[in-house]
């Protein structure tokens, strides 16, 4: 996909396709050739774009990063049919790393990324290395806020998110508290999400937060919070937005809890895109966690 000189100009990577069944997954793949790699997962509504700057950072510690749009999201395909659970994310992941022939990985997570990466990651903990937690949850929890569950309703929600832009849209404001996003940047993120059919993901995404016993994708993140234990003696680095509207102080807590090994940074100021809110800050200390010789 030939993507638009704007967008290069803060997006300079040349996308890759992955076949998922029918349908094309989109994913960057920096560095050097290597059979390790640090996989950095987005969440809803961001893409790989949210990345970008890490991945320049993480080249230049001569790192191969390997950062995919999930189905529905970024430049990757959107199907109007397609199920769109976790457990469907999770299998993606696992056919692209699989494809990839990786022996180890390192991970970073954010917002849905922490449920999909930590899915595969609790099946694998064999090709772990080092793990970064970025506001996010892979556990159930029914703390989520009003506007949120507003999203969800029925009819309602669908009108919000798809034909009102009404999550992608407000995020590039509400998901920042330091500072502004440019207007290059916001039209960065907002890129792949230009119509009631390409905002398919988003909608799919928040309809798919299991809340209570019964939901879909329940019980896949339940085996997933089960499965947290055997990230134990895994090297975690915890970088938090402390002034996120969703995932408040409760979440860092609860993953010092479950991952008490975890070194943890909690910059009280910052939203939810904390890479993007504070990354002048916390990149430099990623980079340096990320970049130790192998375990």
């Amino acid at each position: 996909m030939a993507l638009p000189e704007w967008l290069r100009k803060t997006y300079p990577f040349q996308p890759r396709r992955f076949a998922v069944g029918r349908h094309g997954l989109s994913y960057v793949d920096a560095g050097p050739p290597s059979d390790e790699a640090v996989v950095l997962l987005h969440g809803n509504p961001t893409w790989s774009y949210y990345y970008r700057e890490f991945i320049q950072a993480l080249a230049i510690a001569d790192r191969r990063c390997i950062a995919p749009d999930h189905l529905g999201m970024g430049l990757s395909d959107k199907p109007l049919d397609y199920p769109y659970r976790l457990a469907d994310h999770i299998a993606n992941l696992a056919a692209l790393i699989g494809s990839l022939k990786l022996r180890r990985v390192d991970l970073v997570v954010h917002d849905w990324g922490g449920a999909i990466g930590c899915g595969w990651a609790v099946r694998n903990p064999e090709k772990i290395g080092r793990i970064v937690i970025l506001n996010t949850a892979a556990f159930p929890d029914k703390n989520i806020p009003l506007r949120i569950r507003l999203c969800r309703m029925p009819l309602l929600g669908e009108w919000v998110v798809r034909g009102l832009n009404g999550f992608a849209g407000p995020a590039v404001t509400m998901a920042m508290r330091r500072r502004t996003m440019s207007d290059e940047v916001k039209r960065g993120y907002l890129f792949p999400y230009d119509s009631w059919a390409h905002r398919i993901g988003v909608a799919r995404f928040v309809q798919d937060i299991p809340l209570r016993a019964g939901d879909p994708s329940m019980a896949t993140l339940e085996e997933i919070f089960r499965g947290l234990p055997k990230l134990r003696n895994h090297p975690v680095l915890i970088a938090w937005g402390g002034a996120d509207f969703c995932f408040t102080k409760h979440f860092y807590n609860r993953w010092l809890e479950l991952l008490p090994q975890s070194e943890g940074h909690f910059l009280p100021d910052a939203g939810h895109y904390v890479l993007e809110d504070a990354g002048e800050e916390i990149i430099p200390k990623i980079t340096a966690f990320l970049a130790p010789p192998e375990l």
